[in-house]
């Protein structure tokens, strides 16, 4: 006869024999991997593109609702969006909106999915931007037959399909069908977040989703305008090299600027951070305090304590949390800042107020009337924003460097060039330049080592901001 004690040294190492413990949440015999088979179907949804009671349609989190099975439907439409401002691009879209609604559940609920393709559709507020077609879902937190649930529908089709959430995390849907590149890029992308059975360990006050994005855009060869501007379309070349002309938080520049995540002193904020790429890695960072706990890809067991950064490849998540030190404007952005240059930034403010006219942040905010058209100008000023901000404005007043708005029509494009090409040698002789270290505090501008063609580019930008009009700018400026 064998004793108790035995007994549960037998059954321990039957279990760990297994790949198992007696408490191992992870125990794939406890999981639902039998879902019943998709239906494919030509009955069409009508209506709202968007429904279902565990959704959240902006970066504020709605609280997780009880019932353990989630019916979500999520439909898929072509229309117009505004990356940023002017900037129309013709997207493809879960739920009618970039990027598609926030799913929120729990681990051992049942998600009962449906879909119609409406990329065909024409209808009031929405414009229809490109050509029908083939549309399908890809959930990174099921367990499923890709060949089953995730095939490729025509326009017109629905599919209806359910599964079990068997982990906990912050898992990416996408579209699956080729080239899912370019669906990704095109704006066909979303969160789900799935909790713990047993919930959180921690309490927080806020809960916000932040999603990192690439936009790879270019005007549209034919010339097709939206509203008396340009409207902007893939641009597939750049997109093959991961050249983007735009990285965003939530689907647009300065969305989360102008409006920022609201916190006040001392509260605990929990941020769910997705970056969907398609193709860059993101270093999330928030200024001003550290990540008290990080869960990598939205798991509790995956914990780290005390980062600065946290480093996410395309489909990459965390949960990451923190407190709010003080009043202020804490920045969030991708620390790799040639992105947070095109656009991946947003605030944490304890003010409520919404800031209609942001302050410059990595980046210019011009109105939309006031956007550049020709693409010379376009890289003049993305480079002119990546690289020169730091000590210039144009319109916005002295800061290390003077002010550039008007320097065309205080110095000849000549005098320009020579000092982009070599500031050093303007500083040795020329008379106009060493007024102008005298002035700003003998801190000598560095050579940026700039090509001839960025030069030019360079120029015509300074053309184009000079024949607008930017605001007031400071008496005084060089």
């Amino acid at each position: 006869m064998l004793h108790t004690s035995q007994k549960i040294i037998i059954l321990i190492s039957i279990f760990l024999i297994l790949g198992c413990s007696p408490s191992d949440q992870y125990d794939i015999n406890k999981m639902d991997l039998k879902p019943t088979p998709a239906i494919v179907s030509s009955e069409r949804h009508k209506g709202e593109f968007s429904t279902g009671d565990s959704l959240s349609f902006t970066s504020e989190l709605k609280p997780l609702v009880n019932n353990p099975l989630k019916i979500v439907r999520l439909d898929t439409t072509h229309k117009i969006i505004e990356v940023a401002p002017g900037v129309k691009f013709g997207a493809w879209t879960f739920g009618n909106q970039v990027p598609g609604p926030t799913i929120r559940a729990r681990v051992g609920d049942k998600i009962r999915f449906s879909m119609t393709n409406r990329s065909d559709e024409v209808v009031p507020g929405l414009e229809l931007s490109s050509a029908p077609m083939m549309h399908s879902i890809d959930f990174h937190a099921a367990m499923v037959s890709p060949q089953d649930k995730y095939r490729s529908l025509a326009p017109g089709q629905t599919i209806e399909f359910e599964f079990t959430l068997n982990y906990p995390g912050v898992f990416m849907y996408h579209c699956g069908t080729p080239m899912i590149l370019e669906h990704i890029a095109s704006g066909m992308y979303g969160a789900i977040i799935v909790e713990p059975k047993n919930g959180y360990p921690t309490k927080v006050d806020r809960e916000y989703v932040v999603i990192q994005s690439e936009f790879y855009l270019k005007p549209d060869p034919l010339g097709k305008k939206i509203d008396g501007r340009p409207l902007y379309v893939l641009d597939t070349e750049n997109l093959k090299k991961a050249i983007s002309s735009h990285t965003v938080f939530n689907g647009q520049l300065n969305g989360m600027v102008k409006e920022p995540l609201k916190s006040k002193p001392g509260e605990r904020v929990r941020l769910f951070v997705l970056n969907v790429g398609p193709s860059k890695t993101s270093s999330f960072h928030v200024v001003g305090t550290i990540f008290d706990r990080v869960w990598m890809d939205g798991n509790p067991d995956n914990q780290l304590r005390g980062m600065q950064t946290v480093l996410l490849g395309a489909s990459s998540a965390a949960i990451v949390e923190m407190m709010i030190p003080e009043h202020g404007k804490y920045l969030m952005l991708d620390h790799q800042f040639a992105d947070a240059s095109q656009g991946a930034i947003g605030v944490i403010a304890t003010s409520s107020e919404k800031l209609d006219t942001p302050e410059p942040i990595e980046h210019n905010n011009m109105a939309a009337s006031d956007l550049p058209e020709d693409q010379s100008v376009i890289r003049g000023k993305n480079d002119f924003e990546s690289k020169c901000l730091a000590c210039h404005s144009i319109g916005q007043g002295k800061r290390l460097g003077p002010d550039l708005a008007g320097v065309t029509k205080r110095h000849p494009d000549e005098w320009i060039a020579r000092w982009l090409t070599s500031p050093e040698a303007m500083l040795a002789k020329d008379p106009t330049a060493i007024a102008l270290l005298k002035e700003y505090n003998n801190i000598p501008m560095p050579n940026q080592n700039l090509q001839s063609t960025e030069i030019k580019q360079y120029i015509q930008y300074f053309h184009w901001a000079d024949s607008k009009t930017l605001g007031v700018v400071n008496k005084g400026s060089k």
